[in-house]
């Protein structure tokens, strides 16, 4: 980041090529998605891109900062889905239900079935190895937040999995 900012503009496509895909691996099981998450991806790198200075070291990591842009991007653009849904029903798309019976896809399922201010902790924490810290900076939040909805998002996991047959010890 540091190179691009000062002037290297070959670092953005190194950046693009080492985040690209943990950012859109954190958005698609957010949004579940594929179009959604691979715009957001670009409109983080253009915003980037746009405002070259816009990331200060003295602040946190950079990917800290690649993923907040990307948080915020999400949300504002869910935020707009929902509003057009809600004015517009028919122009939505329906989402196609499949039924998934490996164990990975049971724990996407249920991590897809958390709450939104949940399931972005828990992502964040466990998928994208952030620090509570991290995570914190990200959402705009108080660090005792991320512990608090990082806590309930893995109670409401062991009781959805347990559902499922899973015990709370291999959760």
């Amino acid at each position: 980041m540091h190179a691009y900012q000062s002037g290297d503009t070959e670092a953005l496509a190194r950046l693009y090529e080492s985040f690209r895909k943990p950012l859109y691996c954190f958005v698609f099981r957010y949004t579940r998605n594929e179009q959604l998450s691979i715009d957001i991806v670009q409109d983080v790198f253009v915003k980037i891109q746009s405002s070259r200075d816009g990331f200060d070291a003295s602040k946190g990591k950079v990917k800290s900062y690649l993923f907040q842009i990307a948080y915020n991007h999400m949300v504002t653009k869910l935020n707009r889905r929902k509003k057009w849904r809600t004015l517009l029903p028919f122009l939505a798309p329906t989402p196609v239900e499949s039924i998934h019976l490996d164990d990975r896809m049971a724990v996407q399922t249920a991590v897809g079935g958390l709450p939104e201010i949940q399931r972005a902790v828990v992502l964040l924490f466990y998928y994208h190895d952030l620090s509570q810290v991290e995570i914190a900076q990200i959402l705009g939040i108080p660090i005792g937040t991320v512990k608090s909805r990082l806590h309930s998002g893995i109670q409401l996991l062991k009781k959805e999995l347990g559902d499922f047959g899973y015990g709370a010890e291999s959760i």
